[in-house]
């Protein structure tokens, strides 16, 4: 008959595993029984991580802890990375998901010294030789605070490459996109034929047309405008720093900078996790922005919302760009509230459960379909998308605001 375990035998069996690692699964029977017995009570540690600090942990983030450990503790010998480097911001935004800012350190320093991470990014000879993507990119910003001083200004050059790379991809697709949506809202007097509004001259002049000889002679063309208002719309990108969000905080960080080089866009941007740093004032240097502020792990979307609402001056000129996995460590209900009171005050919100290249992402479903449910178009979202996003709600087109939780 199986034994029925308590939560304290429970959590003391979870903290030997752990402990133990793979190693666990083949253990004799006899010892089995007595973590369950709970006789094996303790605060275990796995190389010098002490598991006494793990927060309450759902069994389906189990596995995610046991094999954020398993890498930088398991059976391979330093300097062997194989299979590792893709997972490498993964295996970062984890750790700092489960464990607090201390622990995550501890770590970090631990997977550089036994995993061969320094050879990765540390070396002034390697790094230039990487392959330059968002992945590295992500690992160099994670781990930035390990990087040592004679090496910091390689990684910073190797940042600022891929950076640059990002937004020369990026730039005349966000430029287009914003400049043409705003300047299709206003029309000129100006006689330029590039500009002329075939649609609105062609509904305007119908009733001149002649059957005879089946031609539209227009007694008026309609232009639309070149130029563009200061400041017309505002905004808001706010990127949640925890759980799996590293390539999320790369891209918003890159593309907020490309929105705020636009004179016709005022342009805020907020990190969060449980605590709130306002970052607008490093958007016109992304290098500097991607080595700004780490918050470490935890949530509180509900106070990163309450503090962008305060920048909110004209809500229907306002977008608020909401991205985060909803895993939210303060109150579902007080999240999902923030976000109803911007939607009734007549901003534009957007809530993007990932930013990135990759497929579908992990995140809180049932909070994802009470957000969308709110009518806000709630989706994980490719930098082009969002592109995409933005220019429908300056043309003021509807968006679907179904969640993508299929």
């Amino acid at each position: 008959m199986a034994t029925m375990l308590t939560e304290k035998q429970q959590r003391a069996l979870l903290r030997w595993r752990l402990v133990l690692g793979k190693a666990a699964e083949n253990a004799p029977s006899e010892c089995a029984g007595l973590f369950a017995l709970g006789h094996l009570a303790g605060e275990g540690q796995r190389d010098g991580v002490a598991l006494a600090v793990l927060p309450p942990i759902p069994e389906a983030d189990v596995f995610g802890l046991d094999g954020a450990l398993e890498f930088v503790y398991g059976e391979k010998t330093a300097g062997d990375l194989s299979g590792a480097v893709p997972h490498i911001p993964r295996w970062l935004a984890d750790i700092r998901r489960y464990f607090p800012q201390d622990v995550v350190a501890v770590v970090q320093k631990d997977a550089v010294e036994r995993r061969g991470l320094r050879q990765l990014i540390f070396e002034k000879e390697t790094l230039p030789k990487l392959e330059k993507n968002v992945d590295l990119l992500a690992t160099i910003v994670g781990l930035q605070h390990l990087i040592p001083d004679e090496t910091r200004e390689t990684a910073r050059l190797v940042v600022r490459e891929i950076a640059e790379e990002i937004r020369r991809k990026l730039e005349p697709q966000i430029r287009t996109a914003v400049l043409g949506a705003l300047n299709r809202q206003r029309h000129s007097v100006l006689p330029v034929y590039r500009n002329i509004d075939w649609q609105r001259t062609i509904r305007r002049n119908l009733k001149h047309y002649d059957p005879a000889s089946r031609r539209l002679v227009p007694e008026r063309f309609y232009f639309w405008a070149n130029q563009q208002r200061q400041r017309e719309w505002h905004i808001i990108v706010s990127v949640d720093q925890s759980g799996s969000m590293a390539s999320s905080v790369v891209y918003s960080s890159i593309m907020a900078s490309i929105f705020a080089s636009l004179n016709a866009l005022k342009t805020s941007l907020v990190f969060w996790s449980t605590e709130v740093a306002d970052v607008s004032d490093m958007l016109q240097n992304p290098v500097d922005l991607l080595f700004g502020p780490q918050l470490g792990g935890g949530t509180d979307a509900t106070k990163a919302i309450a503090y962008c609402t305060t920048l909110v001056q004209q809500p229907e000129k306002t977008i608020f760009v909401f991205i985060s996995d909803l895993y939210e460590g303060n109150s579902e209900d007080a999240m999902v509230a923030g976000i109803r009171g911007l939607v009734e005050s007549k901003v534009k919100v957007l809530c993007l459960l990932a930013l990135s290249d990759e497929g579908r992402p992990s995140y809180n479903h049932q909070a994802a379909k009470r957000i969308a449910n709110l009518g806000v178009p709630t989706l994980a979202c490719t930098p082009n998308r969002l592109v995409g996003l933005v220019e429908a709600i300056l043309q003021g087109r509807e968006i679907d605001g179904r969640a993508a939780t299929a």
